[in-house]
């Protein structure tokens, strides 16, 4: 049987992952370490290094932006609601930490791809430039996000978008309905 303290601890730990805080510019002040990561001061606390997440990143990627502790299983410490809401400078140093966390290669244009032994091996042009990938057929590497937008992640976890399939030619097309 546990004794009062510990169901004290467990309780309290269970509050505070169940609460959800919302920074604001008012209340957390960002900052860039001389190591150029992001640190946090919010509550009376100080993070040396915090992940910048979008909790929907497809469909409001500007919006909801969740501030986690580094750890292996951070922990997250605040959510943004809206990230024009955040100071010019604040706004600038989380969008560029978005970038490279997200950074997604747009797809405009199929020059080849070879399907051999279940994998498939992409040749475009991104908005990047030349890109050579390869995925693994047997998986989920092709997703739709909607109707005419795909995301493909190679065997490396590199993320691909298609904004517009029907935007592709026809032979682009007959070409990456094998994937579909």
């Amino acid at each position: 049987m546990k004794d009062n303290a510990t169901i004290l601890q467990m309780e309290q730990e269970v509050g505070e992952m169940t609460s959800l805080h919302y920074l604001t510019k008012e209340n957390a002040v960002f900052s860039r370490t001389e190591g150029g990561f992001v640190r946090l001061q919010y509550d009376g606390k100080v993070w040396e290094r915090v992940q910048v997440i979008r909790l929907f990143p497809f469909t409001e990627p500007d919006q909801f932006i969740s501030i986690r502790t580094v750890e292996e299983r951070s922990k997250e410490i605040g959510v943004i609601a809206n990230l024009k809401e955040m100071g010019k400078e604040t706004r600038e140093m989380l969008e560029e930490q978005l970038n490279l966390h997200y950074f997604t290669p747009v797809i405009e244009k199929i020059i080849d791809i070879k399907d051999e032994y279940g994998y498939a091996y992409f040749y475009v042009l991104t908005d990047r430039g030349e890109c050579r990938f390869t995925i693994n057929m047997g998986g989920n590497a092709v997703v739709r996000l909607s109707d005419s937008r795909l995301l493909i992640t190679d065997l490396d976890e590199n993320r691909f978008e298609i904004r517009d399939v029907f935007a592709l030619t026809q032979k682009e097309q007959r070409k990456l309905d094998l994937f579909l």
